[in-house]
């Protein structure tokens, strides 16, 4: 299979894996949401918040460090170069992440009394400590598969891990009784540690295996190192400001509620509403954004090297305008089945209304995680970083200020202003470093075919008797028609004709970005 196939191959694949561990993490969730409530989910994700912050300081950039780094080497057929690559980037990750670990360990009772500011989430830290360096690890190993195209083995690791740590979660919840809202999250979190330690032993048993294609000794892994160092700390540095006011961010949100005259289990269930219950909704569709943009990364590389700006030119506008299509038809039909969604999976009308209040926000969170994989593709990720920094100061501004006076109406503004600036940024960069083409007729159209659909759904299926109700297999029926019409319309309107999609396939097929004669 040539390269260029596989990115169509691997894109397929990383979309599908990613559509099935968000379904079973979704089920997972509301499962779990029922066991702990609201208030569980809250006190969870601000267990998360930390966790996001230790786990960025243990991979320190190290994973988009070692897809570039294999990816020039793959690029020059220098296969001692790969092997160096991943050689040290597991060194450094090795070290970070039980740097990583020691902080979190003997920390965690400061961090939670004194930044979370509950006693309950101490236990929970220090369990989740034990997972960072195994997660460093995997970074490396995970960036090593996207590199050579074959995320099939990464994507089949991702799977196993996340049914490991549910199935650990599951069984550990079930048998016991009695617990508290304290040993619950620590099942959760413990669940999590013992799937990270299966994923790295799986992950470095199948890189074992796969390494041993590149025997080649001709050319040298000299200076793999220091080039790897000149990637990793640049973005390590600024993924550490990124990850720290996001987490103080995180942090914030719970103090500013309770400030507003809430008390301290509203201020974690509404939290927890909108974090752990209302974003894993509205975001589902993103695994195709992610998926694209991951894979994106070693494809825009390769044409860099090689000064292919034209083809540059002409993939970027042709993903930007793809996706802003699939964006437009998601927020059409969240924002017009936001009731039913919140009713048919969480049974709690205020998901619903916050899903459509929030709906509006999608093209550009879709389009926003799009626009940062080309931009780290084309060796632009130090301005990702500092777009994210930027807006992650202005947000935790905002949110020290507007929650106390303002509460929940406070928090929306703050998420749709970060979401809007970082995405508006993120853009602009992008129109600098190469040119974009966009068909604003068409894209007019495309979001008049996605009213259309939804409508001609709703009316369609209510004047056969099936009548849109808060069942699954209503809500499902729904969908389903709605996505079939939207692409006959797009079909009618002319937004995508045959001669559009032989172009993209091509563009692939031919080695990444090159476009075939």
């Amino acid at each position: 299979m040539s390269r260029g196939r596989k990115v169509l191959f691997n894109t397929a694949l990383l979309t599908l894996t990613s559509l099935l561990m968000r379904s079973v993490g979704m089920m997972f969730q509301v499962w779990l949401s029922k066991k702990i409530g609201p208030a569980g989910i809250g006190l969870f994700q601000l267990i998360m918040s930390v966790s996001a912050l230790a786990a960025t300081f243990s991979i320190s950039g190290i994973r988009f460090a070692t897809t570039r780094l294999v990816s020039e080497e793959l690029g020059r057929g220098n296969a001692a170069g790969i092997k160096t690559a991943v050689r040290n980037g597991m060194l450094y990750a090795l070290g970070f992440g039980i740097v990583a670990m020691l902080a979190l360990y003997f920390g965690a009772e400061t961090i939670g009394t004194q930044w979370i500011h509950d006693e309950r989430t101490i236990l929970s830290l220090r369990i989740l400590a034990l997972s960072l360096p195994c997660f460093a690890l995997s970074a490396v190993l995970a960036g090593y598969f996207t590199a050579v195209t074959r995320v099939i083995k990464s994507a089949a690791v991702s799977i196993a891990e996340q049914l490991i740590r549910i199935g650990v979660v599951v069984v550990a919840l079930t048998v016991s009784t009695g617990y508290t809202l304290e040993t619950a999250c620590a099942i959760v979190v413990a669940g999590g540690v013992v799937g990270e330690i299966a994923s790295f032993l799986m992950l470095y048993v199948l890189y074992v295996f796969d390494r041993r294609r590149y025997n080649s000794r001709k050319a040298s892994g000299k200076g793999v190192m220091k080039r790897l160092l000149g990637i990793a700390v640049p973005l390590a540095l600024s993924a550490y400001a990124r990850s720290a006011l996001s987490t103080l961010e995180n942090l914030l949100v719970p103090r500013g509620f309770k400030k507003s005259g809430a008390s301290a289990e509203k201020a974690l269930t509404d939290y927890g509403i909108i974090q752990g219950m209302v974003f894993p909704v509205i975001t589902f569709p993103s695994a195709l954004f992610y998926s694209l943009a991951e894979l994106l990364v070693p494809e825009l590389t390769a044409a860099q090297v090689a000064n292919r700006k034209a083809e540059i030119s002409r993939i970027v506008s042709r993903v930007l305008y793809f996706c802003l299509l699939f964006a437009t038809i998601i927020t059409v039909a969240v924002f017009v089945f936001a009731d039913t969604l919140g009713m048919t999976i969480y049974s709690n009308a205020d998901v619903g209304r916050y899903i459509r209040i929030l709906s509006f926000l999608l093209p550009a969170y879709f389009m926003d995680g799009i626009t940062d994989g080309m931009l780290r593709g084309l060796g632009q990720h130090l301005h990702s970083m500092k777009f994210n920094i930027i807006d992650s100061i202005l947000s935790v501004f905002f949110v020290y200020f507007l929650l106390p006076r303002f509460a929940m109406a406070g928090y929306i503004f703050v998420i749709y202003f970060a979401e809007l600036f970082n995405f508006s940024l993120s853009i602009h960069r992008l129109s600098v470093v190469t040119r974009i083409r966009l068909p604003l007729r068409k894209i007019l159209m495309g979001f008049l075919s996605a009213v259309g659909a939804v409508n001609i759904t709703i009316l369609l299926l209510r004047f056969v008797g099936l009548p849109l109700m808060n069942t699954s297999a209503s809500l499902a029926l729904h969908l389903t028609l709605t996505a079939a019409l939207y692409v006959a319309l797009l079909g009618l309107t002319g937004c995508i004709v045959k001669n559009d999609l032989v172009k993209f396939k091509n563009m692939v097929k031919s080695g990444g970005l090159q476009q075939s004669a």
